[in-house]
């Protein structure tokens, strides 16, 4: 199967909320999506890996994934090495997406940067022909994307790239809703963390409308590039 856009982050939930709208919003224009989990999440402090596994399969259904899967790295201890770059190498061939979207580049959470540099890496090894990878028994074909994005997380930066979302703004935060475990609820009797805070909850909603009031719609996504962006058309820009 090939993908138009495939989410590569480190966590189970790094998706919805950093790029859970820009998904809907070309999953919405035919375009196909998946997403690829690096970890299971198992160092969270709140809920299971068996849970935010099921969590994950009820948010991909709202999102409209063609796909999803986890690769099992270590959550907290994954390394951008040898082993895990050819790891995410096979799904790039697998899928052979267009765009690839990936962690944050720079964030409070040391997983994000490093799986935004693992991902960067195998995003490049994909396309060499010398890099030997098989799937199901069978030589995968050198394959590099068009495009790799990073999403903004925790760490606030000015986006390179804003993507209209308000249209799909209930989905999206439904989206994030699946993982209820992890997220605000006044009536959890398990630990408060960072993310399950009413304030992050808020942060996220205020994010995605300070980014649309500078394209002038209501509800925006931001991302950030290392490559020059350019259009054939001055009227493709919002």
């Amino acid at each position: 199967m090939n993908l138009d856009i495939l989410g590569i982050t480190a966590h189970p939930d790094d998706a919805e909320l950093s790029f859970g709208g820009t998904l809907l919003v070309h999953k919405e224009m035919g375009y196909k999506t998946g997403i690829v989990d690096l970890t299971k999440g198992e160092l969270g402090t709140r809920g299971t890996p068996e849970i935010r596994a099921e969590e994950a399969e009820k948010s991909g259904a709202i999102l409209g994934l063609s796909m999803r899967v986890n690769l099992q790295l270590l959550d907290g201890f994954f390394e951008n090495n040898k082993t895990s770059q050819l790891k995410v190498v096979e799904q790039i061939r697998r899928f052979r997406p267009k765009i690839v979207i990936t962690n944050a580049t720079y964030d409070r959470h040391p997983d994000h940067v490093r799986g935004s540099q693992l991902v960067e890496t195998a995003f490049f090894l994909a396309g060499l022909r010398a890099v030997k990878t098989q799937w199901e028994g069978k030589s995968q074909a050198a394959y590099r994307p068009d495009k790799l994005y990073f999403c903004i997380q925790s760490t606030a930066k000015e986006p390179d790239l804003i993507v209209d979302i308000s249209g799909v703004i209930e989905k999206r935060r439904a989206a994030i809703n699946a993982f209820n475990s992890q997220f605000y609820d006044p009536e959890s009797s398990e630990p408060e963390t960072y993310i399950s805070s009413k304030g992050f909850t808020d942060m996220l909603e205020a994010r995605a409308i300070d980014w649309g009031q500078k394209i002038g719609v209501r509800y925006a996504e931001g991302f950030t590039v290392k490559h020059s962006l350019g259009v054939k058309n001055l009227f493709d820009l919002v």
